[in-house]
């Protein structure tokens, strides 16, 4: 059992100790979720936390060393969603083009952390600026999105469908792209249908992949960088 402390064994209305802890446990993220992606993780106490998920402040540092892990467990358990969603619709799509590969992916991510406005707000905004070590966390993350990314890159151009060169400066654009463009959807109540959003982040990942050379030189130069340069890919 997950906890700073472990629970007693003593078992109770025909529920383990255990049992009756993880229903707590889930109580707590679940108003961790409903309350920071609402109100803000700034203006969230632990008595509101408490009172909102009905558990004593004791159960509360049982689970948790205060609002900060509780942040960072449901921002991890976000991205962790999502990144298992994005590897399933890519795999599914393993034999189709590129460009259905992307969409398949895009809309994964997009489902995963922005259908729900909770989510999308932990996500991109409430992790934002918090402290050192959650910015830690937070750019970990953006890391392992970037290497994803890079691995989905190779693979393209192993099979001929993406230009040759070093994306990785351009995978981190895209995230930041990709970030505020479904935070934007989803802080706007959704108003712009979410088949207009995935093809235009699809639209823009496979514009950037396909883009040959350096864009400030001149065509012929362009096109021998694109086959003769080295890089990381």
């Amino acid at each position: 059992m997950s906890g700073r402390n472990p629970a007693p064994r003593r078992s109770y209305g025909g529920r383990s100790a255990e049992e009756r802890r993880a229903e707590r446990r889930e109580r707590l993220l679940a108003a961790g979720l409903e309350l920071f992606g609402t109100r803000g993780y700034a203006a969230t106490s632990i008595e509101r936390l408490c009172a909102t998920a009905s558990v004593s402040t004791r159960n509360f540092y049982e689970e948790f060393s205060g609002r900060e892990e509780l942040l960072t467990t449901l921002h991890r358990g976000i991205n962790e969603r999502a990144s298992e969603a994005v590897a399933a619709a890519y795999a599914e799509a393993a034999d189709a083009g590129l460009a259905t590969r992307v969409e398949r992916a895009v809309r994964a991510f997009v489902t995963a952390t922005a259908s729900d406005p909770r989510r999308a707000r932990i996500a991109f905004v409430e992790v934002i600026g918090v402290s050192p070590g959650l910015e830690r966390h937070r750019l970990g993350w953006r890391t392992r999105w970037e290497e994803a990314l890079l691995a989905m890159t190779r693979e393209a151009v192993e099979r001929g469908e993406a230009v040759d060169r070093d994306h990785r400066l351009t995978m981190i654009a895209i995230i930041g792209a990709v970030n505020n463009l479904v935070h934007h959807w989803s802080a706007r109540d959704q108003d712009v249908p979410l088949d207009d959003i995935t093809a235009e982040l699809t639209h823009l990942i496979l514009a950037v992949l396909t883009q040959g050379g350096d864009p400030l030189e001149p065509p012929s130069r362009a096109g021998r960088s694109s086959r003769h340069g080295s890089g990381e890919l």
